[in-house]
């Protein structure tokens, strides 16, 4: 990949928090957050209450999506390398706990529970980046997959309050 196209991989992947991963074997691209680390992209899979992203630590190579954040469209498209990030690693000891402050509500005993359930799994950006030119016809109507990581129930709601005069 040239220099262009890291340094254009690495400002969509800084601004944007989430990703989509097209993963073998599955319909539909997934969704996935990640960190930037050092020219690569570092996604936690596997665990209990963690992303649901089967066979991305058994894949060799996938194809990552990032969306635009204004837009939800595709903004950047690019092949990358995967490799288990192994516990115990030097590389394991300065990407965890980057991911640990990255993850919304996160603590630092995951990291312990990380190395025994999950995996950390470095994609390294490895061809020439495909542009949104490259979109399916049916890319907006791709929809999340279930998971338990979402929100267990309705929002709160106000009880007891006056309704103002511009409300009625």
């Amino acid at each position: 990949m040239g220099e262009q196209s890291i340094a254009l991989v690495e400002e969509a992947v800084k601004k944007s928090g989430l990703l989509w991963l097209e993963l073998p074997g599955l319909p539909q691209p997934r969704a996935a957050w990640h960190v930037w680390h050092d020219g690569s992209l570092y996604v936690l899979t596997g665990g209990e209450g963690e992303q649901p992203l089967p066979g991305l630590a058994e894949s060799d190579r996938i194809r990552a999506i990032v969306p635009s954040k204004d837009k939800g469209g595709r903004l950047v498209t690019f092949d990358t390398e995967c490799s288990i990030v192994e516990p115990g690693t030097d590389l394991w000891d300065e990407v965890v706990p980057l991911l640990v402050k990255a993850r919304l509500n996160g603590t630092s005993d995951q990291a312990e529970r990380w190395r025994t359930e999950s995996w950390v799994v470095r994609l390294t950006p490895d061809a020439e980046i495909a542009g949104p030119a490259e979109q399916p016809a049916d890319y907006a109507t791709v929809r999340p997959v279930p998971s338990p990581a979402t929100t267990a129930g309705p929002p709160p709601r106000l009880r007891g309050s006056k309704k103002r005069a511009v409300d009625r």
